[in-house]
């Protein structure tokens, strides 16, 4: 299996400079004793924030890559790989965080990423749990499969260049626009800790609420490195 987080970094660094950021006291996340996960934060030149977490732990690998666009109309892109055994669970959502998802280039985005939907058709679905965050979802993979199936392999790659070539396209967003985009992040990242999510209910017990919330708008979403 050759899905790690060097191999979606090393992609997405094809398109744009990656700057490191320091992920500070979040570097490392222990979820008392039961899971570490190791965090690492880069400024997408022209783009925005990503945030790449691994774990591992007795046969299991997670990873996760989340690029949030801050200078660009596109989707917010969250990538999960959970590696357990021979099994593999995929979850890649696009988040329409935009003020308007009718423009002609913001469509263009989306049409390219359903039509990479198509392309692994084959690989089999799972139904992923609806929250109140799923009306911001506009396209999806839901997919499962075992860790000798190549497609999974070649997914994860196809995913994240497909979203780099469409956003390289991009103009970068007006002053007024960047803000209005900033200003809809930060909507969301605050209603994930109020509402919750999956993985937002696991860091608000563990860690509580402040400390959640200040992970995703430092390290997360990077939001604070845009104010």
């Amino acid at each position: 299996m050759n899905i790690t987080a060097e191999t979606g970094i090393g992609i997405i660094s094809v398109y744009a400079q990656l700057t490191p950021v320091d992920a500070g006291d979040f570097s490392q996340i222990d979820i008392q004793g039961m899971m570490k996960f190791n965090t690492s934060q880069y400024e997408i030149n022209g783009l925005g924030n990503l945030s790449v977490m691994t774990s591992g732990m007795a046969g299991m690998q997670m990873i996760s890559l989340v690029v949030t666009p801050f200078e660009k109309n596109m989707p917010l892109m969250s990538a999960d790989f959970i590696i357990n055994g021979e099994d593999v669970k995929a979850l890649v959502e696009f988040y329409d965080l935009v003020a308007d998802r009718n423009t002609a280039e913001y469509t263009g985005v989306l049409d390219a990423a359903r039509e990479l939907v198509g392309r692994y058709s084959g690989l089999d679905d799972f139904a992923a749990e609806r929250r109140w965050y799923s009306d911001l979802i506009s396209v999806a993979l839901h997919k499962t499969g075992k860790t000798d199936n190549e497609l999974l392999d070649k997914m994860f790659s196809d995913i994240i260049r497909c979203y780099m070539e469409k956003a390289a396209e991009l103009p970068v967003l007006s002053t007024e626009e960047k803000a209005r985009k900033l200003a809809l992040t930060q909507e969301y990242a605050d209603a994930l800790v109020s509402k919750g999510g999956v993985s937002t209910d696991v860091f608000k017990k563990f860690l509580g609420e402040d400390k959640t919330k200040k992970f995703f708008n430092k390290v997360f979403f990077g939001i604070e490195n845009r104010k």
